[in-house]
């Protein structure tokens, strides 16, 4: 069975909200379906997209659970992008959230090792 998946995170204004997704994730967009949504592949079939969508904005929860999250970290501060906040869960499961300039949340987490 095929599966592909998209995320979707509302923003209030697509152009303004476009370089901090394109800082975030490292690169321009895979694709541009039209005028007010960017998409991201980030994994094979997997997808994480903005839509400008005034009235949802800000409430959108994303999250990614990768193998070098402090790696992806790193970079992504180094590209001018801090994390807002650092869970450790008692397995030693990091997460670690960031917040656009609407408020939505899109976090990364990862294991021990």
């Amino acid at each position: 069975m095929a599966l592909d998946l998209f995320a979707g995170i509302p923003v209030t204004d697509y152009k303004a909200a476009l370089p901090w997704y394109e800082r975030f994730f490292g690169r321009e967009p895979s694709f541009l379906p039209n005028d007010i949504e960017a998409v991201w592949e980030v994994a094979e079939h997997r997808y994480v997209y903005i839509v400008q969508d005034p009235e949802r904005a800000g409430h959108a929860l994303v999250f990614s659970y990768v193998d070098d999250l402090d790696d992806r970290v790193g970079a992504i501060t180094a590209r001018g992008i801090e994390p807002t906040d650092r869970e450790t869960y008692e397995n030693d499961v990091a997460k670690v959230i960031y917040r656009d300039p609407d408020g939505n949340e899109v976090s990364l987490g990862g294991g021990p090792g």
